[in-house]
């Protein structure tokens, strides 16, 4: 009688699995690192760049530099790695059952590593960290900002999870419908708080330039909000896939 056990095959070994998984779940970081990467390099790079060119690129246009790298950042990496770059994004996801929790360490160091390392890279290319290397701050008073940055976190992660989760949405327009979000809340939530609506974001510029004033608030509204939002498309989402003009409820 064989002593080799019937469940592992020949020549296989009972690590591959796992070690296909830990491949796998590399390759899903390195597209959250690339796409959050895109986003803090060319949204905090636009900030900076519009202050050393006195105004050339905008209020306006920053708003939209933000949203439109979130847009082909999530086309590119979508399919990869689900295009969170948010670790707000992340945890919301992992809150509703949405996203594995043994997953989340992976992805939230990735994120973070990724928008520092942008950071630094701008530190470099800039000669100094102009205009704080686009860090978040209050315009006004702390709970103004906290306020906007909860609210504007909410309704960017309710679109997320209605363009992302369900399958009755246009899934293919999922990059334009969550980057228009973005640079909208960025322009109109921008002179506020710096309509951060990422800990990561806020996080790389905070720590290279060394102005961390107020972190803390970029790291509490985003995730809060982001929580809530998830959570209230969970309440209000249908459960089957039936649908009419009146909606599926």
């Amino acid at each position: 009688m064989s002593t080799v056990p019937t469940s592992i095959p020949l020549g296989k070994s009972c690590s591959e699995p796992a070690t296909r998984d830990r491949a796998l779940l590399a390759r899903k970081v390195g597209a959250e690192m690339i796409g959050t990467f895109g986003l803090v390099f060319a949204g905090c790079g636009a900030i900076m760049v519009d202050r050393v060119s006195q105004g050339a690129i905008t209020h306006l246009g920053v708003g939209l530099t933000f949203g439109l790298v979130v847009m082909v950042m999530i086309y590119a990496t979508g399919h990869i790695s689900g295009a969170h770059f948010n670790p707000a994004v992340t945890l919301a996801f992992a809150s509703v059952g949405r996203f594995a929790w043994g997953q989340v360490p992976a992805y939230l160091c990735g994120q973070c590593v990724a928008a520092i390392a942008a950071s630094a890279i701008l530190l470099l290319a800039m000669g100094g960290p102009v205009a704080s290397l686009g860090a978040t701050l209050p315009a006004g008073s702390v709970l103004q900002s906290f306020v906007f940055e909860l609210v504007l976190s909410f309704f960017l992660m309710f679109v997320i999870m209605g363009v992302a989760t369900d399958s009755r949405a246009v899934g293919p327009m999922a990059g334009s419908a969550i980057g228009g979000t973005v640079a909208l809340e960025a322009i109109f939530g921008g002179p506020i708080s710096g309509a951060s609506m990422n800990p990561a974001r806020s996080l790389g510029p905070a720590l290279v330039s060394g102005e961390l004033t107020h972190l803390w608030l970029y790291f509490a509204g985003p995730l809060l909000g982001a929580v809530l939002g998830a959570w209230a498309y969970q309440a209000v989402r249908c459960g089957g896939d039936e649908q009419n003009a009146g909606g599926c409820c």
